[in-house]
């Protein structure tokens, strides 16, 4: 009898582990990145890429970073609810074109609206592992001295938006 003991009470704990995992929502994936000040970039602005682009010239400014692509399926499911936000002006909205081409985003953008101040370009995806890209879409609010304090995996829903990103928008104002 004492030999299934041991096997048992790890067979308990494995379940009591497997139910806590099961119990967490994917989207909210703890980022090394909050508190932590954005990784420096300097990219091509996507409609010009003769200008350039850097988080450095919004310092003293909260803002989000949207990361999105023309082959993104979510994207296009978030895009609608990115105009409206960007309508409202609650934010500045920055578009961070992930691994794409130029004329299929350039198009993309032509064809949906553009929500964004302006896009960079990030063709080749380096800039995106500094910032712990996933995948498309992503979403970073970044506050006044640079530094990221929000992360939201996977499209902005009205719920995150209202619940969770204008309050901290609010906050970060003050």
């Amino acid at each position: 009898m004492s030999r299934f003991v041991i096997p048992l009470c790890l067979f308990l704990i494995l379940v009591v582990f497997l139910a806590l995992g099961l119990r967490h929502d994917p989207h909210e994936v703890p980022s090394p990145l909050i508190n932590k000040p954005a990784p420096a970039f300097r990219l091509s602005q996507l409609k010009d890429p003769t200008k350039t682009f850097s988080a450095d010239e919004m310092r003293g400014k909260v803002w989000l970073l949207n990361v999105w692509a023309s082959w993104c399926i979510s994207c296009r499911e978030e895009h609608p609810l990115l105009l409206e936000y960007a309508r409202s002006r609650a934010v500045p909205i920055y578009g961070f074109n992930y691994k794409d081409k130029r004329e299929d985003a350039i198009s993309w953008l032509g064809e949906l609206g553009d929500p964004y101040a302006l896009s960079v370009s990030d063709l080749d995806g380096r800039v995106g592992i500094d910032y712990g890209v996933y995948g498309a879409p992503e979403s970073y609010l970044i506050d006044r001295e640079g530094v990221i304090r929000f992360k939201q995996i996977g499209p902005i829903t009205p719920d995150v938006w209202e619940k969770t990103i204008l309050p901290l928008v609010k906050d970060l104002n003050k």
